[in-house]
C-alpha cells in the first residue's frame, strides 16, 4: 500500500513545520499541548503521527491548518508561511489544504443533504455556478464509490460510519488539495470497514497526488499506509524515521513500548510485558528535561535536567534520547 518517497536535498518539503508551540489556557493554568516541534513531509509522501491519547497530535494537526493559532513557531505550506496569514489570504491557502476529521458522523451536518454539504466549500471558495458545482460534488462521490442519484439529496443519518466517512473523504477531495492532515480517520469506525477506508485514501493519493498527514494512535494502522513515522509524548516529538526501519529497529524507549504494545492475532503469542512505568505525567506541568523519563527505565539524572534533541541514530532515522536504543554513529 505504501509508496516509496525519496527527497532529493534540493527539492524542498511541501509541508515544513519549525518549532512551534501550542498551549491552552484552561481554570487559570496552561496545558502544553504542543512544545517546540519541527517536522517535514515531502511533497507525495504519507507521514504518520502517532501517541497516546492526549499527546497533542491533533492539536498539531490543526495548528497546521490555523484552526489553533500557535503560541509560536512557524507553519511553511510551499514555501508560504500560514502563521502571518490572515482572512482572504488564508482562506486561499487552505483550499490547498484539507482536513478529514475523526467521527465523519458527527463532522457531517444533520440537517444538512450530502449534496450541499459537500458543495459548500465548493460556495466558499467561489465556484458560482450551480451546475459546475452539481458536477464537481457528482465527480468526487463516484471517486469514493458512491453513487450520486442515491446520495446527494439524502440526510448523514441514513448513512453507515463507512458511507460517512466517504463522504467526508469527498468533501475534502471536492477542492482539489494538494495536502491532507487525516485525523484518527479510521477509529470511529468497525474493524471489519477499516480496510476500506484505508484503500480508499491510497487510491485516492496515488488519483489526485495527494500528501498526507495521518494522525492515528493505532500504530498497525500506521505502519501499513505511512512512509514516514512521527512519534509524540507530552506534546514533544520523540522520534521520526523511515516506517520499516522504526518498526524494525526503534530507537526511543517509547516507541519500543508503543510498539511492542501491538497486538499480535495469536492466542499462543504472550504479550510483552510493558517497560514503563506509572501513569502519563499531566501536560499542566510536565517533567523536567526529558518528559518520558518518569516512566523510562534507561532514565539517569542527565535526563532530569537536559531536554533531549532530535540526533540522527541511523539513516535517516532521528531519536530525542539521551540512550537511545540504537547507539548514534
Amino acid at each position: 500500500m505504501k509508496q516509496d518517497v525519496k527527497q532529493s536535498a534540493a527539492q524542498k518539503p511541501l509541508l515544513e513545520v519549525h518549532n512551534l508551540v501550542v498551549e491552552y489556557a484552561v481554570g487559570g493554568k496552561t496545558i502544553h499541548a504542543v512544545s517546540d516541534v519541527s517536522l517535514e513531509v515531502a511533497r507525495g509522501e504519507t507521514l504518520g503521527l502517532v501517541g497516546e491519547s492526549g499527546c497533542g497530535k491533533s492539536t498539531l494537526g490543526r495548528a497546521v491548518l490555523q484552526l489553533r493559532k500557535p503560541v509560536s513557531g512557524r507553519v511553511l505550506f510551499d514555501g508560504q508561511d500560514l502563521t502571518a496569514m490572515h482572512g482572504e489570504t488564508l482562506r486561499r491557502m487552505r483550499r490547498r489544504v484539507q482536513l478529514i476529521f475523526q467521527d465523519p458522523i458527527a463532522s457531517l451536518n444533520p440537517r444538512r443533504r450530502i449534496g450541499d454539504i459537500i458543495a459548500e466549500p465548493l460556495t466558499i471558495s467561489g465556484v458560482k455556478d450551480p451546475k459546475r458545482r452539481q458536477q464537481l460534488v457528482c465527480d468526487v462521490l463516484s471517486a469514493v464509490g458512491l453513487d450520486p442519484s442515491l446520495v446527494i439529496g439524502r440526510l448523514p443519518h441514513e448513512f453507515s460510519g463507512g458511507q460517512c466517512q466517504r463522504i467526508c473523504i469527498a468533501r475534502a477531495l471536492v477542492l482539489n488539495p494538494e495536502f491532507i492532515i487525516c485525523d484518527e480517520p479510521v477509529s470511529a469506525l468497525d474493524v471489519s470497514i477499516r480496510a476500506q477506508i484505508l484503500n480508499l485514501l491510497e487510491e485516492m493519493k496515488a488519483r489526485y497526488g495527494l500528501t498526507l498527514l495521518f494522525i492515528a494512535h493505532d500504530l498497525a494502522v500506521v505502519k501499513a499506509v505511512s512512509d514516514r513515522v512521527a512519534v509524540m509524548y507530552l506534546g514533544r516529538l520523540c522520534e521520526v524515521g523511515p516506517s520499516e526501519q522504526l518498526f524494525a529497529h526503534p530507537a526511543h524507549p517509547y516507541t519500543a513500548l508503543l510498539i511492542e504494545a501491538i497486538p499480535v492475532p495469536d492466542p499462543d503469542v504472550r504479550p510483552a510485558e510493558s517497560v514503563a512505568v506509572g501513569e502519563p505525567p499531566s501536560p499542566i506541568a510536565p517533567p523536567s528535561g526529558c518528559r518520558f523519563r518518569t516512566r523510562c527505565p534507561r532514565a539517569d539524572q542527565r535526563c532530569a535536567v537536559e531536554v533531549p534533541e532530535l540526533r540522527e541514530v541511523a539513516a535517516d532515522q532521528f531519536a530525542a534520547c539521551h540512550h537511545p536504543l540504537i547507539p548514534a554513529g
